[in-house]
Parts: C-alpha cells; structure tokens; sequence
C-alpha cells in the first residue's frame, strides 16, 4: 500500500506586519501542492531502512531504523492521536541523527525540514522501514508557506496509514480527510512547523490543511468560505529576506511615531475586513464579479501603500510594482516583504496575451512567475494498492 498526500501553500491577501500590532489579517490557500508519497517495502524486501528523497533538490537521506530506536527510544513512544510537542531534548537527538547525514552546505537550509520530518515520522509511525518522497511546486523559503504544506503532507500521510484515523483506502483518486482526521493533521502539522521556526502562529498550517480562506486576529483563527473564483501572478523576487529583523524594523517604527502607526494598522485592519466581506459576497453575474474584483485590487493597492509606510518594501518589490502598473495591475507584497514575493490580481477578462506580456517583462529582470487560483482546496489523500 502507498499513501500519497498533497498539500497547498498560501499568500496573506491583507494585513501582513499588521496582525502583529493586533489588526486582522486575511489568508488564503494557493492551488501549488506539496506531494508527499510514503510506502513501506514488503517485509521480504526489507533493509531495515527510513529513507527520504527530497526529489526538486536531489536529496537522498537514509537512516537505520535501529539506530533511530537507539537514539530515540529513551523518549518514550508517542501516541499518534494525541499530538505533542518536541522537547529540547528530544530536537537535540534529533538534530544529532540529521548531522550524521552529512547534508551539503548548499542544502542545509533543510535540515530544520528533515528533523520534522523525522519527529512526525517516528511519533506517527514509530520505528518502521518506509520510503518517502517529497516533490513541491511551492518555490522554498519565499513567503509561500512551503514549510506549513510540507509538515501538512507528512502529517497526513504518516497518519493515513496508522490507526488513529479511519479512511476508506479502497477510493480512487484524491480525496478529502474527515473535519476530525483534519484537525488531528492539522495539530501534528504545527508540532512539524515549530521545529522548523522555533515559533509558529499557526496561520499557515492552518490554511494548508483545510484549504480556502482564514482570517485571524490576536491569535483567533475564522475560517472564511469564499464565493469568488481568484487568479493572482506571484512573482518570486528571489530576494532572500530575515523576516524577524524586518518584524523588529516595524515594531522599533511604531515606538518612535505610535500615533502615526497606531493609524496605519487601524487602516489596515479595516482593508482586511473589507477584503473578507468581497470575498464571502455572492457573485450574480460577470459585472458583479468585475465589480468585485476592482474592489479588492483597489483595496491591495492601499495595502501596499501602508506596507511601503512600515518600511517592508524593497527595490526588488518596487521594480514589480512599476511593470505591473504600466498595465493597470494591482500588486502588493505577500508575506514579510523586503523581496519574497509579491501578488499581482489578475482580472477575469483579463487578456492572456496581456499576461503573457506582463510575464515576460517580469522574467527578464530574472524573477520568477507563478499564476496560482487562490481559495481552493486544502489537504487531500489518495492510495494505490497495487504498489
């Protein structure tokens, strides 16, 4: 039996930087997946191995599932249906078994990766030889919630094929997780995503799990149903950025002109608002959707005014901003700014000759383009017996 579990990523629509000061935030999942594929070999066939081959990276990692056990075992056996927290102690062994794979120096951006990887594993599935392979769509390290789909497809697969979830393994093709197995892989998924960032809000497993839209506010996370078909161009600038120096820049920003900043995320909080409501509103008819979405991209543009005010823009985002606006395009950044990527609304009747322009432009200043529907599915499994 093989399970094969995807994933999506996400953007922040609305209120990035802002949530942190107490405004609403507003995001949605993007239908770029994360695939994870886990197969355990015939017990004839066994070399006793956990082996993980992260494919668009070419990272082959195997380890001895007995000197996993001699390693972890003085743990304690974690119970899958009751998801828990890596202990310090735990992660310090933990890191110890990723050491010993000597992964190269470009790749060790990974290895907070690998080690949730190979928590979720050993407390899902204990200390069973298995192969699994994980392919993404989602550019790494780009504001794209990359990591959250990843520890979201490792949850769901580790979980599909244990005891503590009932699923009919006999259904063909993709399909969705019950509302109590996805709160189970949601809760495994942010244990995965705080070891990877030491801290997690837990906005972008959240998403990656049940799909569509949330919106959150100190810490309380609304599931949002939206009734409108989005496309975004997502441009990836490339432009790596430390999205805690750029957090600390705004809050060291709202220390020295509190008022002036007090205004801005209120501005923000109601932006984000607004961007729910359009996006839960009911759609009638092609004007309406034109309406809707001449709304929202005012409501972007805005955004990325009060973004540019906090000090989070940068050259890379501005030179998107400029391409984009010669054609009438609304864009703002997505996520913590300073390069990362950055969204670009692309209209209904939108010409694809148009797109085809605007994307052409964008590549020859050496970004990448991605153009993603926003609000779709979430997390989604599918078997194959006959592996």
């Amino acid at each position: 039996m093989e399970v094969r579990a995807r994933a999506p990523g996400k953007i922040i629509l609305a209120g990035e930087h802002a949530v942190v000061h107490g405004s609403t935030a507003v995001a949605a999942s993007i239908d770029l997946y994360t695939y994870v594929s886990l197969s355990f070999p015939p017990h004839s066939d066994s070399d006793g191995m956990l082996k993980l081959h992260m494919k668009d990276v070419h990272l082959e990692l195997c380890w001895p599932v007995d000197r996993i056990k001699e390693v972890l075992s003085e743990l304690g056996r974690q119970i899958p249906s009751s998801p828990a927290s890596c202990s310090p102690e735990a992660l310090k062994l933990i890191a110890a078994l990723v050491e010993e794979q000597n992964i190269p120096e470009a790749n060790y951006s990974l290895a907070g990766g690998v080690s949730a990887f190979l928590w979720l594993y050993t407390s899902i599935q204990g200390y069973k030889p298995a192969k699994v392979v994980i392919t993404s769509e989602l550019p790494l390290g780009s504001g794209l919630g990359s990591s959250a789909s990843f520890c979201v497809s490792f949850s769901a697969a580790f979980l599909a094929l244990s005891d503590s979830v009932n699923l009919d393994r006999s259904h063909q093709g993709w399909s969705m997780f019950g509302e109590k197995e996805l709160e189970l892989v949601n809760k495994w998924a942010f244990e995965g995503e705080k070891i990877i960032h030491g801290r997690a809000s837990g906005i972008d497993n959240t998403v990656s799990t049940y799909g569509n839209m949330i919106k959150f506010r100190s810490g309380e996370l609304t599931r949002l149903k939206s009734n409108t078909s989005l496309k975004m161009l997502i441009t990836n600038t490339k432009v790596g950025r430390n999205t805690r120096a750029l957090v600390a820049g705004v809050s060291e920003r709202t220390v020295r002109h509190p008022n002036a900043m007090a205004s801005v995320f209120k501005a923000i909080d109601s932006i984000s608002n607004e961007v729910a409501e359009i996006l839960q509103s009911p759609s009638h008819d092609e004007s309406a959707i034109t309406e809707k979405e001449e709304k929202l991209g005012e409501l972007m543009e805005m955004n990325q005014g009060l973004l540019q005010c906090m000090g989070v823009s940068h050259a890379s985002i501005e030179t998107v901003l400029r391409t984009t606006l010669k054609y009438k395009l609304a864009t703002k950044l997505t996520g913590a700014g300073g390069g990362g990527c950055v969204l670009t609304l692309l209209p209904t009747l939108l010409s694809g000759t148009l797109v085809d322009k605007v994307i052409a432009e964008l590549e020859a200043c050496g970004f990448q383009c991605l153009i993603a529907g926003i609000g779709g599915k979430g997390l989604e499994i599918s078997f194959d017996s006959s592996s």
